[in-house]
């Protein structure tokens, strides 16, 4: 990390931390997925409010090392996938490759996507809104890149919300001086905790506050769908206990909203 260059940015270090992440990133239960049930909930919940694909033209924003690309390949939608960490974006390539799939890859920024106007037909992304830096104009950014009806499907949570889990693992720390399961080193989880410290959703994200930045953007028929259980408890099952613990009750959303047209 360049901290002496004046022109190194909050952005530059979320694409860097990422970029480092990316090797070990389909290691991490909530990353990849580790069983058909999971799988099979995510399919359920992307029907549920996108329908089959048919064909459609999707993007997948921040799309990491395919996850999400490849459930939405799945049932049907004819999928780009776009993120700005290349070493994200060769994992992605090879797990493509190795499955046969033909979801296309390009290089961008998920606030700033250079794709055409009215081009897709639905935008997906998972864990993506928390690291905006300006989240209002990126969602006017999806809004112009929708055709007119499209819709997108944000997939995230209100990780900064404490919750009793939580306090549950600091008494466990206080009491063992052992630090609960982890998928980051101390290091990582530092520079986690810095670059959280500096977006907009700095502390928590209530799903409240994203429906009003999309209602402002110009999305309407917003639909806030907390019914997760499913994919959560099959993560869960794959997770140490306290990790498990502390997914099933963590506040975790998909929104769904819709262009008009």
């Amino acid at each position: 990390m360049n901290s002496m260059n004046t022109n190194y940015s909050i952005r530059d270090e979320i694409r860097d931390f990422w970029s480092e992440r990316a090797a070990t990133f389909d290691q991490s239960v909530g990353h990849e997925i580790f069983s058909e049930a999971e799988r099979k909930g995510w399919q359920r919940l992307i029907r549920k409010h996108l329908g089959e694909g048919e064909g459609r033209a999707a993007l997948d924003l921040a799309c990491g090392t395919a996850v999400i690309s490849h459930l939405m390949n799945d049932v049907g939608f004819k999928v780009t996938g776009l993120d700005w960490s290349d070493a994200m974006l060769a994992q992605a390539r090879a797990k493509a490759k190795k499955r046969g799939t033909d979801i296309r890859f390009v290089s961008g920024d998920a606030e700033n996507t250079m794709e055409p106007k009215d081009s897709y037909d639905v935008i997906t992304n998972r864990h993506l809104v928390w690291t905006l830096v300006d989240p209002a104009s990126a969602f006017k950014e999806w809004f112009s890149v929708l055709k007119p009806g499209g819709k997108v499907l944000i997939l995230d949570g209100n990780m900064g919300k404490e919750t009793w889990v939580k306090g549950l693992q600091k008494l466990w720390t206080k009491v063992t001086g052992k630090p609960p399961a982890s998928h980051m080193s101390p290091e990582m989880m530092a520079r986690h905790q810095k670059i959280r410290s500096r977006v907009h959703f700095s502390s928590q994200m209530p799903a409240e506050a994203v429906v009003d930045l999309l209602r402002h953007a110009g999305f309407t028929d917003i639909v806030v769908d907390r019914k997760l259980a499913d994919i959560h408890w099959a993560q869960a099952r794959k997770m140490p206990f306290l990790r498990g613990l502390e997914r099933m009750v963590q506040e975790r959303f998909a929104i769904c909203a819709r262009k008009p047209g």
